[in-house]
């Protein structure tokens, strides 16, 4: 473009003077001033990058992503993981992690990570939301984003099949009839997982657990790699007894349309987990990652949980009522006081005493 108007001048100076080339000098130093703010504006618009681990619902993972680009103009990636396979990727990243932030998933393994001073403390404004002081860490490692519940669930057809009633309770999970035919997650890959673990250690002393466990493991069919995965094999009479949060079957349910599912809380307690999410230590994006943690405790993101097959109940205080986990009566289960510290502390003894007492066979689903 500049060339062309730098031949007008010439010519304009042989054939018309000193007039026409102060017009036209005129003009350049518009379009240039045009060109700058064009570039300017181009360079606020792209504001960087943030890559995000996420270990909640892919559907639900992707929305919010898509939704934070469009608000903020922030490129973002993601990459969808177990929290067992995020606290395995960062601990080995050692300070130096491919992501920016983390989204979703169970605190236990966020209490690990936060302990090993992987996460980056910060303090959120929107953090004044949350509905109680037990959805946060204590020093700003990690932010609750939504709360889900332990239960049991079957299929009903293969229970009547075989004439089976369905379990009511922990121990009924020890049943020799229902040999072959229970799942839960693996806790080494999944926050589900090391959520079990835990709550049977605080329901029932830790020898008692793994004493437990190791009799449950004779009717394990398979120790899932993600903690949703009981969820989506059950329906299809894959495994006839899951163990895992309700609203994944509240997901099978109202979303794909099986109603050959049962659900329920066990009747001597049961646990929740606390969805979260953080920023990890060293992230190559901070200022970016900060601006994602704000938009997490908001209703503009929390909300797409619902809108996108995630029907966990939320916990910060102005967002919607997710009107699926209501009709289905998770509001109406109570459960324990969940020991985070104990379970931020011990856990990982827990979790190695879990797998000592186990057959650890190929059942045990790592990959």
């Amino acid at each position: 473009m500049y060339h062309i108007l730098i031949t007008l001048i010439v010519l304009g100076e042989i054939s018309k003077g000193g007039l026409f080339v102060k017009k036209i000098i005129s003009i350049i130093c518009g379009l240039l001033l045009v060109t700058s703010f064009m570039s300017c504006s181009k360079k606020q618009a792209n504001s960087g990058e943030l890559v995000v681990y996420g270990s909640c619902e892919e559907e639900y993972l992707a929305a919010v992503c898509a939704k934070f680009e469009e608000t903020t103009g922030i490129k973002t990636t993601y990459q969808r993981l177990s929290t067992g396979e995020v606290l395995t990727k960062i601990e080995e990243e050692n300070g130096n992690p491919s992501a920016d932030v983390w989204f979703g998933g169970t605190t236990d393994p966020y209490n690990e990570a936060a302990s090993k001073g992987l996460l980056l403390p910060y303090k959120a404004k929107n953090a004044s939301h949350l509905v109680g002081e037990q959805f946060k860490d204590a020093n700003n490692n990690w932010y609750g984003i939504y709360r889900g519940i332990l239960g049991f669930f079957w299929n009903k057809e293969e229970l009547a099949r075989l004439n089976l009633n369905p379990p009511k309770d922990w121990d009924d999970l020890k049943k020799p009839e229902y040999k072959g035919l229970v799942s839960f997650a693996n806790p080494n890959t999944a926050g589900t997982g090391k959520l079990i673990v835990n709550t049977m250690v605080q329901l029932k002393g830790e020898k008692e657990a793994m004493d437990y466990f190791a009799a449950v493991d004779k009717n394990i069919c398979q120790y899932t790699k993600s903690g949703s995965g009981p969820s989506k094999l059950v329906p299809t009479g894959e495994i006839v007894i899951g163990v895992g949060f309700l609203h994944d079957v509240v997901y099978q349910i109202v979303d794909n349309g099986y109603d050959n599912l049962g659900m329920t809380a066990p009747t001597s307690g049961t646990s929740y987990e606390i969805g979260a999410t953080a920023i990890f230590k060293g992230s190559k994006n901070e200022e970016n990652a900060k601006k994602f943690i704000e938009f997490a405790l908001s209703p503009e993101c929390v909300n797409l949980a619902q809108e996108n097959g995630s029907y966990q109940f939320l916990v910060i205080d102005n967002a919607k009522p997710v009107e699926a986990a209501v009709k289905a009566g998770l509001d109406k289960i109570e459960t324990m006081v969940y020991n985070f510290e104990d379970a931020k502390v011990n856990g990982p003894k827990y979790y190695g005493q879990f797998f000592e007492v186990i057959s650890n066979d190929d059942r045990v689903k790592t990959k």
